[in-house]
C-alpha cells in the first residue's frame, strides 16, 4: 500500500467516531475530545479541518487498504517567530496498532511538509508513558530534545512529556 494519508472526506465521520471512541487512544491525546466520541463530533472535526487555513493546518486521514479512515495525522503551524515550525499529532484505531501504518503515515506527512511547504522544523510532544508514539517518531528520524518535566495533567495525574523534533 503506497498512500496511507489523504485529505479528509465528510463520509469519514463514521469510521473516525469508531476509532476515537476508545479510552486507550484518548488517554494519549490532549484533552478536549468528548467521550463517548459521536459521529456528530467527528463531522464537526472533519468540517473544521476542511475549512481550516491550508497554510496553517495540514490535516489528513490515515487510511487502510480499503481507503477507510482509521486515524488522523496533522501538523499545525506555529506563529510569530516560530512560523516555520509546526507541531505534529496523530492517532490510529487500536486494531491497526503495531502494523507499521503509523510509521508510514508520519513519513508521508514529513515528506509532504518538507517538500510542499516552507516549514523547516517539526516537533511532537508525546506523553513520556507513550512509548509506542516515541518509537514512531524515532523511526522517522525525530530526535529527542529532552523531557518536559511535569508538563501536563492527564486524567488527574501530573505527567512528563518528551520533546522530539525533526529539522528539514
Amino acid at each position: 500500500m503506497n498512500k496511507i494519508i489523504r485529505k479528509w472526506r465528510r463520509e469519514d465521520a463514521t469510521n473516525l467516531a469508531k476509532a476515537l471512541n476508545n479510552k486507550k487512544i484518548q488517554a494519549n491525546l490532549r484533552d478536549g475530545l468528548s467521550y463517548p466520541y459521536t459521529e456528530s463530533d467527528a463531522e464537526d472535526f472533519i468540517h473544521s479541518m476542511l475549512e481550516a487555513d491550508p497554510d496553517k493546518t495540514f490535516a489528513f486521514a490515515i487510511v487502510n487498504e480499503q481507503d477507510e479512515a482509521i486515524g488522523s495525522i496533522g501538523a499545525f503551524r506555529c506563529e510569530n517567530i516560530h512560523h516555520l515550525t509546526a507541531e505534529i499529532g496523530y492517532y490510529i484505531a487500536e486494531n491497526y496498532w503495531g502494523q507499521g501504518i503509523g510509521t508510514k503515515a508520519i513519513k508521508q506527512l514529513v515528506d509532504y511538509l518538507f517538500n510542499e511547504t516552507d516549514i523547516i522544523r517539526l516537533f511532537a510532544e508525546p506523553f513520556s508513558t507513550n512509548h509506542a508514539s516515541c518509537r514512531l517518531l524515532e523511526k522517522n528520524g525525530f530526535q529527542l530534545e529532552g523531557t518536559l518535566r511535569k508538563n501536563a495533567i492527564k486524567n488527574g495525574e501530573i505527567i512528563d512529556m518528551q520533546m522530539y523534533s525533526l529539522i528539514k
